[in-house]
């Protein structure tokens, strides 16, 4: 009966250190995950911004115009015939 126990106890012990190497390898698979959100949300915002920046250095005007004018001057422009045949042109 004690060597049974004394087993027992030692393949306990065995396995509560293996949740804890599954534990903090499943925090660190989190973590990397979180990192490259981050990353391509940042991603993402450099290119809106940069765009927004491009649009304004080409017409100085639309940075004088509020957001609701700006969305409908943009709906106008890209749905223009050529705007869209430029917009689905491969080369774009």
């Amino acid at each position: 009966m004690g060597k049974e126990l004394d087993e027992l106890r030692r393949e306990y012990a065995e396995n509560e250190a293996k949740l804890q190497q599954y534990q903090h390898r499943a925090k660190r698979l989190e973590q990397r995950k979180q990192y490259y959100e981050k990353g391509e949300r940042q991603k993402h915002v450099h290119r809106l911004i940069t765009r927004g920046a491009t649009v304004e250095s080409i017409v100085p005007e639309v940075g004088g115009h509020g957001e609701a004018e700006f969305y409908q001057l943009a709906g106008h422009i890209f749905f223009l015939p050529e705007v869209k045949a430029l917009l689905l042109w491969e080369g774009m």
